[in-house]
């Protein structure tokens, strides 16, 4: 990390922060792929995590946004590709998404080739929908232009939208852990 390091990390903190505040999750018993469930203390997922965690979900899109964070502009944003993926009559595409402390990188289901790897200090924030409670979304600066971009997957279930959210927070987490502990002596 360069010298622009202190403010990657307070985003950084501010958005494991509120993921982990979100008060419509659920913090244990969560169904992943292959039925493994999430352990009940996150301690307990260092390990896993440190590899990355997996999920099987349906990539439904993409729309700009004009904020970093925030429930409401999540909300719309969400809105907006559901909108726009009923209106197309193509299936959707799946993706395998891996949380890690690195990030989150998407490769599809079917091909097995990488689509994306998104660095975990590009990520300002990610939710379940309120609404559309099978949604998971995260909201990155894209590396190419800069722009703020909103991306939005479907799940089979709201358990596993949310675990994926979870997941995400306990990166972040641990990606400041890791941050912390390697310049500690600095």
């Amino acid at each position: 990390l360069g010298s622009g390091s202190g403010s990657a990390m307070e985003a950084l903190r501010a958005a494991g922060r509120a993921v982990l505040r979100s008060p419509r999750l659920a913090r244990h018993g969560l169904g992943l792929r292959r039925r493994r469930k999430l352990p009940e203390s996150w301690a307990d997922m260092q390990e896993p995590l440190l590899e990355g965690m997996c999920f099987t979900l349906k990539y439904l899109g993409m729309t700009l946004v004009e904020k970093p964070k925030g429930e409401d502009m999540a909300a719309a944003a969400i809105r907006r590709i559901v909108a726009t993926a009923r209106v197309g009559a193509r299936k959707f595409q799946k993706v395998i998404l891996t949380v890690s402390p690195r990030g989150i990188s998407l490769q599809d289901a079917d091909t097995k080739e990488m689509m994306e790897n998104v660095s975990i200090y590009r990520i300002s924030y990610c939710t379940t929908d309120k609404l559309q409670n099978k949604v998971f979304a995260y909201v990155a600066q894209s590396q190419e232009s800069g722009a703020l971009e909103c991306h939005a997957f479907l799940s089979p279930k709201k358990k596993i939208a949310q675990a994926v959210t979870l997941t995400v927070a306990q990166a972040f987490q641990m990606a400041l852990d890791l941050w912390e502990a390697t310049h500690a002596g600095r």
